[in-house]
């Protein structure tokens, strides 16, 4: 048997750094054990340096030609994507990222052996335009559609997401142009009776996702995943821009917002399925007294995606509205999703949302507090705002030590009801 060595010689210019692949050609005996040399050799088998053992061994000519070649090819392109800006490097990575994880049977898991890394699906995800794609969204939805074809567009949308038709304050369906009007379309006022007892009720209809009292400047957004506080609403508005006394110094963010001794500050997640009422109320009589615009991302706020996501809340375009009440400090966010770029706030004519450009990590306030005005006063129940097709509200509010929530997480609940009392 005689074994030649041949190294690959002068390889291509890459960044990536190759390692050297030696071929080994072994010549089989023949059967009536003849001479044997490398010219002669009518069937060469290729052999890894790893794998070459004694003589009696016989290595997969299939194997070792899968393991060497292809690999030696693979890591030329990676080690050339590797050279690449992150823009171009995330364009090209995309598509196969998304092969890897919907081809079955792990049919892209050889690409991992030979360096390439897939994206992670928070990563993927994060990656795709959804502001564009909202925006996109918008538009459609402000297309007139024919009388026609109105009946059958809505009705698909009734079944598929479980609409009560009969709870609207216009149950003919041609009645709505486009997809828009019947989003946003208005329910009978008897269907709604806003709940008199109770200090606080709920803004909308919704499932409610989480609640209880704000600890450690810490929010659940679901149960297990939380996020920070003051990421979420920013930092602290000037106390000359609101309507309630300076609050007691403390060392925290969330102390800061407290401003009476004896007080806790709750919280309250309401999530809005497309099939839901989509305008939003007051949810108590308080007065507002500033709004904080975050453009940002544009995710799904369905509650599995946000177990999946880490602060989602924070990332995701929200305007959040604050003020106080009988017991001091009291917000409301409504967070965008999805579909959802528009936030429509009734009394604020300056808000636009959904905007082609902006700056990471930016915000916009706007002051309702002016030398005629002390803010804008809410009645209990009295229209606020609306979404384009689903959302989330989020409340943050202070409240005395003995509040307490009627609630249970994942529950089902409209406009109107209780959500806590003293």
């Amino acid at each position: 048997m005689v074994r030649c060595y041949k190294a690959l010689s002068n390889p291509p210019p890459s960044c990536y750094n190759l390692r050297k692949v030696k071929i080994h050609v072994r010549r089989l005996r023949s059967g009536n054990g003849g001479s044997s040399s490398c010219a002669g050799d009518k069937h060469p088998q290729l052999e890894s340096p790893g794998l070459a053992g004694s003589a009696s061994g016989t290595p997969s000519r299939r194997t070792h030609f899968r393991l060497q070649f292809p690999q030696l090819a693979l890591r030329r392109r990676l080690g050339q994507l590797s050279c690449m800006s992150r823009p171009a490097l995330k364009l090209r990575s995309w598509p196969l990222t998304i092969l890897y994880y919907l081809l079955p049977f792990g049919a892209l898991k050889p690409l991992t052996r030979v360096g390439w890394r897939p994206m992670s699906r928070v990563a993927l995800y994060k990656s795709v335009p959804t502001r564009l794609l909202s925006r996109a969204w918008g538009r459609l939805n402000q297309v007139e559609l024919p009388r026609w074809l109105r009946k059958p567009v809505y009705s698909l949308y009734i079944w598929t997401f479980g609409v009560n038709m009969k709870e609207a304050a216009v149950e003919d369906l041609h009645h709505y142009r486009n997809l828009s009007e019947f989003f946003r379309r208005k329910l009978k006022p008897q269907v709604r009776p806003v709940c008199c007892v109770h200090s606080v009720i709920s803004p909308s209809d919704g499932k409610i996702l989480n609640f209880g009292q704000v600890k450690n400047c810490e929010v659940e957004q679901v149960k297990g995943v939380t996020y920070s506080l003051e990421s979420f609403l920013g930092p602290r508005i000037s106390t000359e821009e609101m309507h309630f006394s300076q609050a007691p110094p403390g060392n925290s963010f969330q102390q800061q917002l407290v401003t009476k001794e004896g007080n806790e500050l709750y919280h309250c997640v309401i999530y809005l399925a497309p099939g839901d009422y989509h305008c939003f109320h007051s949810p108590t009589d308080w007065t507002v007294s500033h709004r904080r615009h975050f453009p940002g991302s544009l995710m799904s706020v369905n509650p599995g995606v946000a177990r999946w996501i880490k602060e989602l809340f924070c990332h995701n375009e929200r305007v959040v509205l604050t003020g106080d009440w009988k017991h001091g400090f009291f917000s409301l966010t409504a967070v965008g999703a999805t579909n959802v770029g528009s936030i429509r706030i009734y009394f604020d004519q300056d808000l636009h949302t959904n905007s082609p450009s902006y700056s990471k990590g930016s915000y916009n306030d706007f002051s309702f507090i002016s030398n005629n005005k002390e803010g804008i006063p809410m009645r209990k129940g009295e229209h606020l705002g609306e979404f384009n097709l689903g959302s989330t509200i989020v409340l943050i509010f202070e409240a005395p030590k003995d509040f307490k929530f009627n609630l249970k997480a994942g529950q089902k609940i409209r406009f109107g009801e209780a959500l806590g009392s003293l």
